[in-house]
């Protein structure tokens, strides 16, 4: 009887989307995975942005100071598109805040958008609305299939890489070039 691995977490790393996936929510996309266990994974879309401005997010929510605020509302994923995500480096004392890693958290409280509109929230951050999400073992599944390829996340590539450039630096932290994925997919 084969041994099942052991289950290995991908939290705090990158999901780089292979030429064969086609989804669109997904397609050319790298999502930065937030959580990871037996029960599934959550993440958030980093390179795929709305037609929204975090200044028109804090108007909608009548979040006052709003004003100068053009940075892009990402598109984080299919689910729950209704509800913002705030990936940040500073920790803060924000009341829904999860910790990923001891530098990287995402928030998604109204009082990080409070903060960010007075110029009190953190310093480097990324806005989404809805997240990427698996159930258990579906990622998994979804790897075993050549939809993805990972790699340990890199906080400069999330909060300091242009959207155009960070499927292209995702890929250089395996030493691989864009040009070389191939649609086909098999395994060795």
């Amino acid at each position: 009887m084969a041994e099942t691995p052991a289950f290995s977490s991908l939290k705090d790393h990158f999901l780089i989307a292979m030429p064969t996936l086609k989804d669109s929510s997904f397609e050319h996309s790298i999502t930065y995975i937030c959580s990871h266990d037996d029960n599934g994974a959550m993440g958030i879309v980093l390179n795929h942005s709305t037609d929204l401005s975090l200044h028109e997010v804090l108007d909608q929510l009548e979040i006052d100071g709003a004003h100068g605020h053009d940075h892009p509302v990402l598109l984080g994923g299919p689910v729950h598109q209704d509800h913002g995500f705030i990936l940040h480096l500073e920790k803060g004392d924000w009341r829904s805040t999860l910790s990923i890693t001891d530098d990287i958290h995402v928030s998604t409280s109204k009082d990080i958008l409070t903060s960010l509109a007075q110029g009190a929230g953190p310093k480097h951050y990324k806005v989404a609305l809805g997240y990427a999400g698996w159930e258990a073992g579906q990622l998994e599944q979804e790897l075993l299939n050549n939809s993805w390829i990972t790699v340990a996340a890199n906080a400069d590539i999330i909060f300091n890489t242009p959207e155009d450039e960070m499927y292209q630096a995702a890929l250089k932290l395996l030493g691989i070039d864009e040009g070389f994925l191939s649609s086909e997919a098999g395994h060795a």
